[in-house]
């Protein structure tokens, strides 16, 4: 006989199962905010008078609404990106609870297309029979491949759902191009020290979800140490903080007392954003390269530190340092890529830790170092010419004549041997015809290129006086010191 239902106790049940469930939560997890009121952060989204924090209140109201028409899809899919524990997850329950949607969550590491194709015809059939939109919230939307998200835009296009997308990398990158512009792109920050501040003190007052019912005393220090090393990551600074709370000793009042050596301990160490292959791998480099551009050493420290306590293979730093030296300093101090090449040597042979030193000695002197674009410039302006005119014959007289057959044909007549000449320069003339009188390496006016350019001056006037243009100049001046 089948056993008949009781409505109330299922409830009661349920109920019960979901306070065990929260009980054994994380802290982090159980001090989700519920509100948008609650949420920390993101004040450039939503603050008053932002647009989304606009949208979501009119979804509100529409909800709240006694007499609500068919439901609207005014809602736009959108993309939150941002690093780690900056509350994207939050946010994206918090709209589907504002909008009065079915928020479906689904996870881009565990489905798949089918699994998208029926989720998405189970909206369909929800918007047809019970007139209540679909939220898709899809939890690191960057791991599905280019042709698994295909299979959200026609539902998107559509409005049969309401695309929530997070990811930590850049959309631009990581999102299928047709997908992205129908999507709105939010960006959300790093939480400051002192809105993480203000998360340890929620937890430490809330009995009910966070740990007011306990006696806890967190030193001030502490307090700072764990909101100014968690990285701008609420999800990491809750954790330490439930995991400092957890083995700090009780004294005999039964007081947790957490000091800062013991907060720090349970944060491991400050949390560095940094993804190796991602966007952050390329904001440090490119931040590296115009810090020392920018004759800033203490600036290029920071950020090659950044990358060293991230992980970044050291020789790419090195390659990075290398392109620097002739890309930004060239000439103007010739030891830079010297510097650049003892550094790559360096991380070659001894590797980190050790090798961090000589990344930094190499970074800092080529911030130190008189700056010149000129090489950067010259082969860029040879490489366009190249392109432009073609392949043209090398002259004859350049040409070498290793056999009879090559003499024959004029190969290497009419070369004049430089070192025959006074001063080891002749009057010849290198480039082609065509080309001739053309300029591409225009020194600079720093370090040694100033004496660069007064030797093409001389050598110049050499070749004008043995063609018998212009009177010979003086011999040039003994080399000036580089700096």
């Amino acid at each position: 006989m089948a056993t008949r239902r009781d409505p109330a106790g299922a409830e009661l049940f349920a109920a019960a199962a979901r306070d065990v469930k929260q009980a054994g939560a994380p802290l982090a997890d159980r001090m989700r905010p519920r509100t948008l009121d609650e949420y920390l952060g993101q004040s450039q989204i939503l603050g008053p008078g932002k647009i989304l924090r606009r949208m979501l209140d009119q979804e509100a109201a529409h909800a709240a609404a006694p007499q609500k028409s068919a439901p609207r899809r005014s809602l736009p899919s959108l993309l939150l990106w941002g690093p780690p524990g900056t509350g994207k997850t939050t946010l994206a329950n918090l709209i589907a609870k504002a909008a009065d949607a079915q928020f479906v969550m689904f996870s881009a590491v565990s489905s798949g297309v089918k699994e998208a194709r029926e989720t998405i015809e189970t909206a369909r059939q929800r918007m047809m029979f019970e007139q209540r939109r679909t939220i898709l919230f899809v939890d690191e939307i960057h791991r599905f491949n280019k042709a698994q998200q295909d299979a959200f835009l026609p539902a998107v296009e559509d409005g049969t759902i309401a695309l929530l997308g997070a990811t930590t990398e850049n959309p631009s990158f990581e999102v299928n191009g047709a997908l992205l512009s129908r999507c709105r792109v939010f960006v959300l920050q790093p939480l400051t020290a002192a809105e993480l501040g203000q998360l340890i003190d929620r937890a430490l007052a809330d009995a009910e979800r966070g740990l007011g019912a306990e006696k806890i005393e967190l030193e001030p220090a502490a307090r700072k140490a764990l909101s100014e090393m968690a990285g701008g990551d609420a999800r990491s600074l809750l954790n330490a903080l439930e995991l400092a709370v957890r083995v700090a000793p009780a004294s005999s009042d039964g007081v947790k007392r957490v000091d800062a050596e013991l907060a720090k301990e349970a944060l491991q160490r400050n949390t560095i954003l940094y993804d190796q292959s991602g966007e952050e791998h390329y904001n440090l480099i490119s931040a590296l390269h115009k810090a020392v551009r920018n004759s800033d050493p203490d600036a290029a420290l920071y950020y090659l530190a950044r990358m060293i306590e991230g992980g970044e293979d050291p020789h790419f730093i090195a390659r990075r340092l290398m392109r620097i030296a002739t890309e930004d300093i060239g000439l103007a101090d010739p030891q830079a890529a010297l510097q650049a090449q003892a550094a790559k040597d360096a991380a070659g042979f001894i590797g980190y830790p050790e090798c961090d030193t000589a990344l930094a000695q190499a970074a800092v002197y080529l911030a130190c170092a008189p700056k010149s674009d000129a090489i950067y410039h010259a082969i860029k302006a040879a490489r366009a010419e190249v392109k432009q005119s073609g392949p043209i014959p090398v002259p004859l007289h350049l040409r070498n004549a290793p056999t009879g057959l090559m003499k024959a044909l004029g190969y290497g007549t009419g070369y004049q041997y430089d070192h025959d000449w006074p001063v080891h320069i002749g009057p010849m003339d290198s480039m082609p015809e065509e080309l001739k009188g053309k300029k591409f390496y225009e020194p600079g006016t720093l370090g040694f290129e100033k004496d660069l350019q007064k030797r093409l001056e001389f050598f110049a006037k050499v070749r004008a006086k043995l063609r018998g243009e212009e009177p010979a100049p003086p011999p040039p001046e003994p080399n000036s010191p580089t700096r």
